[in-house]
């Protein structure tokens, strides 16, 4: 095998301008046959801008993709076939039944009408919906809709599947279950594209992940790999009292030369950290009558490395957050 056919996809250094405004910069990156790709970013940063070019959605200002083999610029209509895409919304016809989304989704990629009701059945088969399948899709659970519409989008048998978002809004049992379909997926042999704002999500299901900031690639690896540009060994976490925060960041930086991160309310110092180093900082702000609410140590998480790599947390809101802690309790998501 080339080095070449161990990728779905290639990208050149891609860009795309909107008059005077660049939303991406000159990326490059190849996602190889089989994996779970993930692409992260906060808003704006150009990932939707980037899959809409993979697509054929848009068309690149310079730059080229190769999918498959084919040049996307030059062979679209071949590459069409090649692809599924499940946005974040849910897409289904609440008045039809689940089989008659699926029908209707199948005329739209032109498969044979003598082969039509085989692949449907399947999809009902494939998605836990047989028993469902003359039901309006309207009375449907989320997590039952989302099914429906990731099936729908494998009706064509797809070598690559790009998943926008998949699990946003779904309960965690859902979620799970989910992500459990996704590597199904995956060990078939097809390629996927993930974005999420979940970046416990990422660090469970991604083979690799890129990290994108206005417009360009900020890193991309494992997420073991992404960790240790953090630190390689732990974290240490400490919260002080708002009106603290400045003296112990000069006690921090001037007395005990710690490197340390800002986030949120947190102080997080990236020094190689063990037990006798965090002793030493606690008692040297005990010296200096710093009240301390909580200190502690930790392994860096993916959410470590988007607030260094960014500058900012990928979450718009603390329901996100409290939704991974939350599933984290249950001992539906671990750490790698």
């Amino acid at each position: 095998m080339s080095q070449s056919d161990q990728y779905s996809i290639e990208i050149f250094s891609l860009q795309k301008k909107f008059g005077d405004f660049e939303a991406v910069k000159d990326i490059s990156f190849k996602i190889k046959k089989g994996e779970i790709f993930g692409i992260l970013g906060p808003n704006g940063a150009g990932k939707t801008t980037t899959l809409n070019m993979i697509l054929g959605l848009l068309h690149p200002t310079s730059g080229k993709i190769i999918i498959e083999g084919y040049d996307n610029s030059k062979e679209n209509s071949k590459i069409k076939q090649l692809i599924g895409f499940m946005t974040q919304e849910t897409v289904v016809d609440s008045y039809l039944t689940a089989r008659d989304n699926l029908r209707i989704f199948a005329r739209l990629y032109h498969i044979p009408e003598n082969r039509i009701e085989e692949k449907v059945n399947h999809a009902l088969d494939e998605a836990n919906l047989i028993s469902f399948a003359d039901v309006a899709a309207g009375t449907f659970s989320g997590g039952m809709q989302r099914r429906l519409n990731l099936v729908k989008s494998m009706i064509q048998e797809p070598k690559i599947l790009i998943l926008d978002e998949p699990t946003t809004g779904l309960d965690i049992q859902s979620r799970v279950g989910m992500w459990e379909e996704i590597k199904r997926l995956r060990s078939k042999g097809i390629t996927i594209i993930l974005t999420t704002q979940y970046l416990e999500e990422a660090d469970q299901l991604c083979d690799r992940i890129a990290i994108i900031d206005h417009g360009k690639v900020m890193a991309i690896g494992t997420a073991s790999e992404l960790k240790k540009t953090v630190a390689k060994g732990n974290l240490l976490s400490i919260k002080v009292n708002q009106d603290e925060r400045e003296k112990t960041a000069k006690i921090l930086k001037s007395k005990l030369k710690m490197e340390y991160e800002e986030k949120d309310d947190l102080f997080v110092l990236t020094n190689n950290i063990d037990m006798d180093m965090m002793i030493k900082v606690a008692e040297e702000l005990r010296r200096n009558k710093i009240d301390v609410q909580t200190i502690g140590m930790h392994l860096p998480t993916m959410d470590d490395v988007f607030m260094k790599l960014t500058g900012s947390s990928i979450r718009d809101s603390t329901g996100d957050q409290k939704a991974g802690k939350n599933m984290a309790k249950m001992g539906l998501i671990g750490r790698r």
